[in-house]
């Protein structure tokens, strides 16, 4: 049976990349809402099976400028908290329910911009998505924001780290996670995200003028890990679903 799934975008360019092409492979129903143009996430949750929330050139804390993170968070909270539902949050994503589920989002010191190693928790081995992952696997990151302080939440699990980020995957409970990285890339992500100007000057000022390039071939080089990775996580991801 066809599965009905919701996607949160916050800018047009960030879909579910690798990921969207196997649900697509999978004729799965997909209901994408564009946030930043106004769309409207539905009433009723309920006829979702699963949930992705994409990343996004601007932060969980601007309310003021984009007013609808307020209701975006309440429907991500109603999803995840109260029914209990499927979800996959990517960077922007990651973070919105970082903070649903109790933490704070804060400036990462520094901030963490290219092909670089996550560290697989102990606590990985016994996960349905990610029990099959090597023990340091590459990832694309292009953040400058993390989540913190969930370690209140007895229901949030810590499944990876890198040494700037402690929450690069975590799970609430058994239904939904966050993943700080970029997993769902593809090849022409970097060079098409390199002209969102929040991007290219977060890139920038972090690597160095002219970064891109370098960026983009390191991207190619760890391209089918990558996106070997990503498989593995859709097709336990399904399971839940």
């Amino acid at each position: 049976m066809s599965k009905n799934i919701i996607i949160l975008q916050h800018i047009a360019i960030e879909t579910p990349g690798y990921i969207l092409d196997l649900m697509k492979k999978d004729n799965f129903n997909l209901t994408t809402i564009e946030l930043d143009e106004g769309q409207k996430i539905p009433e009723n949750l309920n006829e979702f099976d699963g949930m992705f929330c994409m990343g996004g050139p601007m932060d969980t804390w601007m309310e003021e400028a984009y007013p609808w993170l307020i209701e975006e968070k309440q429907k991500i909270k109603e999803y995840v908290v109260e029914l209990n539902k499927p979800y996959l949050g990517f960077c922007l994503g990651c973070q919105l329910l970082g903070e649903v589920v109790g933490g704070k989002v804060v400036k990462s010191n520094p901030p963490e911009i290219g092909i670089l190693d996550i560290e697989m928790d102990d606590s990985y081995k016994k996960d349905k998505l990610f029990s099959s992952f090597k023990s340091t696997i590459k990832a694309l990151q292009w953040h400058s924001y993390e989540v913190q302080n969930l370690e209140n939440n007895n229901d949030v699990t810590i499944l990876a780290s890198s040494p700037t980020t402690k929450y690069q995957i975590f799970k609430y409970k058994e239904n939904a996670y966050g993943i700080q990285f970029h997993i769902e890339i593809k090849e022409d992500t970097v060079s098409q995200w390199g002209c969102v100007p929040e991007y290219e000057n977060a890139l920038n000022e972090s690597l160095g003028e002219g970064a891109l390039k370098k960026f983009d071939q390191d991207a190619q080089t760890n391209m089918i890990s990558m996106n070997q990775n990503a498989e593995i996580v859709y097709n336990n991801f399904k399971t839940l679903l």
